[in-house]
């Protein structure tokens, strides 16, 4: 065992050093790649749907302003004015979506600034203010009002857009009146005690919890919750409206009005995986005397150091920018690069059922594919807004929301790791306890973000048995 630690750790910083080096001539490759596409799509956009499609690389008024939406910028948050016929919503958005340094960027922003203000006759600001990093300009709410009668939305876009899936499954929304998300039930259906809503993670679908846990749980239970797995707005089989920002509070008022008003939901348990956990920590805020358990399984809780900015930090941590281990590098071509991400939806999601055919054809049809179906079923416009918006945006809202549910809520929170969980490490875990002292973390070996319920879905059912029958018996 020493010999074998002393060889581990002479290979340890040599490891490093190259995943360093790689890392920084792949990612400045992509840096210019995706500069590169973001002409390629504008020229494809315009032959193809007849209109330029503002993007995040241009300056924040042109990408907004073209959808009838203005950027707002305040010292402490950056928000998005709507303007719509009837009022002015507040949406908060994340400004990873439009501030993402990179080598390439970071030179050709600062020379085109300074080209702009030389030319203009104005000081560089670099030397007349530091710490500011946000491309963003400022309006104040007498424009705005001004402009309320006067900007109007563009039509919508075909659906889906060209670069978007067309199948039946991906648009069934499509031919629905209802704008509801698409929401599968099973369970007790009459005397239920209280109901379950079953909250996935990023890219993924409500057949993460229908393809698993529900033929596992017992007969029981079945007849006493009603049990509800949502697609989130964007994915699966919901809605995903190209104009749509996907905001935390869209996300929450589509839950809403497709679960807990429809279904008349007033006592309920959540189990949430990875992003699905902050929209769950969000209605536990909401509905506090409602939520009856919060089951947390690998929640992205990176607590923020002081004089960080949270978002950036969260991006950072979430996209670190290295091409080891794979998982990160798939995280940081999604989080970092619009077009390159745009890229990638194209040729996965837009062909998945060719993908899915393959998938079958090399394992004789002996697995189901529905992790395949629920990583592939979305939009990127739906992915990238929902990455940023959620995973980013609420860096500074999770502890907010963890610190109401120690002080308010009474309910039982259990959180659940995969220890070998790559994408969001198990210290996450044990910093949603620091913030709830009476949470209950369970690390389960052998196990990573996906596999903490996909191949242990017999015990998992059991697990969570036991933890709705707990707390219905204590509160």
């Amino acid at each position: 065992m020493g010999v074998l630690g002393k060889t581990r750790s002479a290979l340890t910083l040599p490891g490093k050093a190259i995943n360093e080096i790689l890392s920084f001539i792949v990612f400045s490759f992509l840096d210019i790649l995706d500069v590169i596409l973001c002409y390629v799509y504008k020229i494809a956009d315009f032959f193809i749907e007849a209109e330029w499609k503002p993007c995040y690389c241009s300056p924040a008024k042109e990408a907004i302003t073209s959808s009838g939406k203005i950027l707002v910028s305040k010292q402490s948050e950056t928000n998005i004015v709507s303007l719509t016929s009837t009022k002015l919503q507040l949406e908060e958005i994340s400004d990873t979506l439009y501030e993402r340094p990179t080598v390439v960027s970071d030179v050709s922003r600062s020379t085109v600034k300074r080209l702009k203000l030389e030319g203009n006759g104005v000081q560089s600001p670099d030397k007349v203010k530091r710490g500011s990093v946000r491309s963003t300009f400022t309006i104040n709410s007498t424009i705005v009002e001004m402009l309320h009668g006067r900007i109007r939305g563009h039509p919508s876009r075909p659906i889906p857009r060209w670069s978007d899936c067309d199948c039946k499954t991906c648009n069934s929304w499509a031919s629905s009146s209802k704008e509801t998300l698409f929401v599968k039930a099973d369970g007790a259906r009459d005397n239920m005690q209280e109901d379950v809503l079953f909250i996935h993670g990023f890219i993924s679908s409500s057949a993460f919890w229908t393809e698993t846990l529900f033929p596992n749980f017992s007969k029981s239970a079945k007849s006493t919750y009603r049990l509800l797995a949502i697609d989130l707005l964007g994915f699966g089989r919901s809605p995903k409206p190209n104009d749509s920002l996907y905001t935390l509070r869209e996300h929450l008022e589509m839950i809403e009005r497709s679960v807990i008003e429809p279904y008349k939901v007033k006592s309920f348990h959540v189990v949430a995986h990875s992003l699905g956990c902050i929209l769950a920590l969000a209605l536990a805020v909401k509905y506090p005397g409602s939520v009856k358990s919060l089951t947390l399984l690998a929640p992205p809780y990176f607590p923020v150091p002081k004089g960080e900015q949270g978002t950036q930090y969260l991006m950072r941590k979430l996209a670190p920018r290295r091409v080891w281990p794979l998982i990160a590098f798939g995280s940081s071509m999604a989080c970092w690069y619009e077009h390159v991400s745009r890229t990638i939806c194209f040729l996965i999601c837009k062909n998945h059922r060719i993908w899915d055919f393959i998938t079958k054809l090399i394992t004789r049809n002996r697995i189901r594919t529905f992790l395949i179906e629920g990583f592939c079923c979305h939009t990127h416009n739906a992915a990238w807004h929902t990455l940023h918006n959620i995973l980013c945006g609420t860096a500074g809202k999770v502890e907010e929301y963890l610190d109401v549910v120690r002080n308010r809520l009474k309910c039982n929170v259990t959180v659940f790791h995969g220890q070998d969980d790559e994408l969001i490490p198990v210290e996450c875990s044990y910093h949603v306890k620091s913030r709830i002292p009476r949470a209950r973390v369970k690390v389960v070996e052998n196990k990573d973000h996906i596999t903490i319920v996909v191949g242990r879905q017999e015990a998992f059912a059991r697990e969570l048995e036991e933890i709705w029958k707990t707390s219905s018996t204590s509160n």
